[in-house]
């Protein structure tokens, strides 16, 4: 029965629940609060029950840090006993960063974590907000996951699977190289061979620490000699978003050995590619080889949300050089799909 099912809300900001002020949409946690209450569907009796908490401050998802990354998964952390499963209301920009960090950071995890969010306010007549959440609520507090998800638009997707795909459409996720972990359509059908199995572990959080990270988008014409001066002992990790199966120009000798200096310092290069469906094959062509013969390493399908959070993840367990290098051609989360 859903109703002897206990699910938080945990409140992080974002459209969902911002209201029209005089000076534009902003979120406000009181008249949020009272929209959700005067949804009669959340108080059925087919519905888990549900409490909110509310972070402070509430922040559109553009500003969201590895600081609230911490925060969400303390939350869930210290009441985790407590719920049956978590629903986490979040801005649709940063989502699927927020959904890879948590899904690193709670470590034997055997319980839902659903984030979902809304392109239109729930304020507004027409909206997404109400579906995406009545159905999160109901996906959070089933015994069918065990993992940290996001749902959006009908679907529900593994979260360090997911991307932003529109920034208008209301099916504004999709999950590249990894099937829906469920559909709603008349009911919530779910994929049992796609779902991870409970974990057997204790569960624990790992915080985050905010080590340097980079990224960089290797385009036509690119000058990799631009980057040599932010290739310092500092930087920690840095993905390099590459064509295809991990392409680099032919040109590109100026990058080789700005790769390897960054390896010879300490920095762990991690190679992804730009298309969205596909994987990155390091050795499949000559200008790749190259890649992995200066010290990168493979990020096969990872998107590159899940990359950077998996780099914070591995960074703050205080891994050596070669753990970390080792691990991130290894999936941890189902976040890849490996050989």
């Amino acid at each position: 029965m859903m109703n002897n099912k206990k699910v938080l809300v945990i409140y992080t900001g974002g459209t969902i629940g911002m209201v029209n002020t005089p000076l534009g949409y902003a979120p406000q946690k009181e008249a949020f609060h009272a929209l959700l209450e005067a949804i009669p569907e959340l108080h059925a009796a087919e519905m888990p029950r549900w409490d909110i908490v509310d972070m402070d401050p509430l922040l559109d998802s553009s500003n969201i840090t590895v600081v609230e990354w911490n925060a969400i998964g303390a939350v869930i952390a210290e009441r985790y006993d407590a719920y049956d499963g978590f629903v986490v209301l979040h801005g649709t920009d940063t989502m699927a960063y927020t959904a890879s960090a948590l899904s690193f950071m709670l470590r034997n995890n055997r319980k839902p974590v659903v984030l979902t969010g809304s392109q239109i306010p729930l304020c507004e007549i027409r909206n997404d907000a109400r579906d995406n959440i009545i159905t999160a609520l109901l996906i959070a507090a089933s015994d069918q996951v065990h993992e940290v998800c996001l749902y959006f638009g009908g679907k529900l997707l593994r979260g360090n699977r997911s991307v932003k795909y529109s920034a208008d459409d209301l099916i504004a996720f999709e999950s590249p190289n990894y099937p829906p972990l469920a559909e709603a359509g008349i009911a919530i059908r779910f994929n049992a061979a796609a779902l991870l199995p409970p974990c057997r572990g204790r569960f624990a959080i790992q915080p985050l620490k905010n080590v340097p990270i980079g990224v960089i988008k290797v385009f036509p014409g690119i000058q990799f000699e631009l980057f040599d001066s932010i290739m310092t002992e500092r930087l920690r990790g840095i993905v390099i978003e590459t064509f295809g199966a991990g392409n680099i120009p032919a040109h590109a000798n100026a990058l080789l050995p700005i790769i390897r200096k960054a390896s010879d310092n300490g920095t762990v290069i991690i190679v992804c590619s730009q298309c969205p469906h596909g994987t990155v094959s390091l050795g499949a062509y000559e200008t790749s080889s190259a890649l992995r013969d200066a010290g990168a390493v493979s990020g096969f399908d990872i998107t590159t949300e899940a990359a950077v959070a998996k780099l914070y993840y591995l960074f703050s367990r205080k891994l050596s050089g070669d753990d970390i290098r080792a691990r991130m051609e290894k999936s941890l989360r189902g976040e890849m799909t490996v050989g």
